[in-house]
């Protein structure tokens, strides 16, 4: 899998530097993401820009972004995938995966009349 090209563009932000595809899912040059969502408590041990797992969060928050055209378990599942085709470790992996499905789990329903999951 080839890795996600970003630049910094604010304190927390940047942006596709270049096109980026992944089994279908075309993320176009100047997306803009934040990084991964992870508690500042735990940035010592999960940094949220990691280069280890920066082309999985962005496939991730395209998807998030475009709840639509996918959903929340698609965007899910895909983000475990490219996780793992990327090389990061299967407990990291699945570890990440539990907590952006608990959440979005918790975002439904708690929203469920806007949103499906």
């Amino acid at each position: 899998m080839d890795r996600v090209v970003v630049q910094p563009i604010d304190k927390d932000k940047f942006r596709t530097y270049k096109d980026f595809s992944y089994h279908g899912v075309y993320i176009p040059k100047g997306f803009v993401t934040n990084g991964a969502n992870i508690p500042r408590i735990f940035w010592s041990l999960f940094p949220p820009n990691s280069p280890e797992y920066l082309s999985a969060v962005v496939i991730h928050d395209y998807m998030c972004a475009k709840i639509g055209v996918f959903t929340y378990k698609e965007a899910d599942d895909m983000f475990y995938r490219a996780m793992i085709d990327i090389g990061v470790s299967k407990w990291k992996a699945k570890l990440f995966y539990f907590w952006v499905k608990w959440y979005h789990r918790f975002k439904v329903f708690k929203n469920r009349s806007k949103l499906r999951y």
